[in-house]
């Protein structure tokens, strides 16, 4: 959690007291694999007939829900 706040490795290396910068990268590591965010950018786009709710499954969108009797569909960029 330190690293995250600060990006300063030798300062988290002292703070845990570890004698090489390599243990130290191991802490890391794991911190970014569990705090860092997965990126959740989509494209979105709008079905108002079966036949272009079809065309963008296609093409790999997903369907989201109905609003509005329009379809809304997304994916990811």
């Amino acid at each position: 959690m330190e690293y995250h706040k600060t990006k300063d490795i030798l300062h988290v290396k002292q703070l845990l007291g570890h004698k090489r910068v390599d243990n130290t990268v191991l802490y890391v590591q794991f911190e970014e694999a569990l705090f860092s965010k997965p990126q959740d950018e989509f494209h979105s786009a709008i079905a108002r007939s079966v036949d272009e709710a079809r065309r963008l499954i296609e093409v790999g969108f997903e369907y989201v829900c109905t609003f509005e009797g329009a379809m809304l569909f997304r994916k990811r960029k």
